[in-house]
């Protein structure tokens, strides 16, 4: 949860000061962006690799510190060049620690479940839904800094993250994965489990169905209402949904197989966007039923990843065989993020068409739709097989 409060204090707002601060165009602001995210998402299979040979504290640490000098980089960035700089620090940060934290995680989740005390499932949703805590809390509080001072914003993230890094050096207890497996070894035997790569492969649409929702709500508000002023409310929304149903969703689905969960799961987002599908080329309905197919979107969408995803991020570890954690958690959000990248591409060039009512105004939420339903079939299949 601290976490996601330090990180969605600034980013959120770094195009907002790249604008009203820096003077810069929309395609400097989308190459920062750009940059923080393929520094991120693109580099986590290094943070894995680092983490199966080094153990998960000292890469949580130094990723962390990496992070704290990017945020007070960036609350000293007077251009776009300091600003990169910082940026790219932000993202490589997260590039260490978010893998090291996945595989304690999963490491500490099957210790739970071996003593019965919780299902890994289980450990995965309430991350979950504490990360969504501090998706909301993040933004909130940062709009309120941001009143004041950008660079403000930056100091207080830099020390949440400074505290962060003395909980962990100090309070958290390490974590112990089975480490000291070589970078290139550990990348190697990720690499020669084709389950697991077509896994990773399937998985990815929920990156891709993930990040899209923040291209999709303004362009079906846009179609929908002629502006996009309920935005915000529409994510405090969805934060909110995850926040309440989380853990019911997942009590009710953890004595499922494991391949009708994810079936269902990625059903159900396909199902999201296949609403916006059929009600993209229609008129908009009167009133505040206009709102009707977004709400529907975000409902489903968010229920579909609430049951899937800790059932999915679970049999990591059984692909893993409990060993290299580190390098087949970065390189599974590592798949993900080259998704992301290659859909918003493919996307980018059909969303123009989704902002008025028109029959190709289906055509982005229909391969959105498509992408998660063929997920759904693939996932079933490869659970099935690894589960005998």
């Amino acid at each position: 949860m601290m976490f996601n409060i330090g990180f969605y204090l600034v980013v959120p707002f770094l195009a907002v000061y790249m604008t009203q601060s820096l003077a810069a165009g929309g395609a400097m602001i989308g190459l920062v962006l750009g940059l923080r995210t393929f520094s991120q998402q693109g580099l986590f299979f290094l943070g894995g690799g680092l983490t199966d040979r080094f153990g998960v504290k000292p890469v949580l640490l130094v990723g962390i510190a990496i992070r704290v000098i990017g945020f007070i980089v960036t609350g000293l960035s007077r251009s776009t060049v300091d600003l990169m700089i910082g940026v790219i620090l932000i993202g490589v940060a997260a590039a260490l620690f978010s893998p090291a934290a996945e595989a304690a995680l999963a490491d500490s989740g099957r210790e739970a479940e071996e003593s019965g005390r919780a299902t890994r499932a289980e450990i995965f949703a309430l991350d979950s839904m504490f990360s969504r805590a501090g998706a909301l809390i993040g933004p909130i509080l940062g709009a309120v800094l941001m009143s004041v001072d950008f660079a403000l914003t930056c100091w207080v993230a830099a020390a949440i993250f400074t505290g962060l890094f003395l909980s962990h050096l100090l309070v958290i207890p390490a974590v112990r994965i089975e480490s000291s497996t070589p970078v290139l070894t550990g990348w190697a035997t990720v690499l020669r489990n084709r389950a697991f790569l077509v896994f990773a492969v399937a998985y990815s649409t929920y990156l891709v169905a993930y990040n899209q929702q923040y291209l999709s709500l303004p362009v079906e508000l846009t179609r929908a209402v002629g502006h996009q002023d309920a935005l915000g409310w529409m994510f405090v929304y969805s934060s909110v949904l995850i926040l309440c149903l989380q853990m019911p969703v997942t009590a009710t689905f953890q004595f499922m197989a494991t391949s009708r969960v994810l079936g269902i799961g990625f059903g159900v987002t396909a199902a999201g966007f296949l609403v916006l599908a059929v009600s993209a080329p229609l008129n908009p309905l009167p009133g505040i039923w206009a709102y009707a197919p977004a709400i529907g979107m975000l409902t489903l969408l968010h229920l579909g990843q609430m049951i899937a995803i800790p059932v999915a991020r679970d049999l990591v570890g059984v692909f893993a065989g409990e060993r290299n954690l580190g390098a087949y958690f970065g390189f599974l959000n590592s798949f993900g993020g080259l998704a992301v990248l290659l859909s918003s591409l493919l996307l980018g060039m059909l969303i123009d068409a989704a902002d008025t009512a028109q029959p190709a105004a289906a055509l982005p939420w229909g391969l959105l739709a498509g992408m998660s339903a063929a997920s759904a079939v693939a996932l079933m299949v490869i659970a099935r097989r690894i589960r005998a």
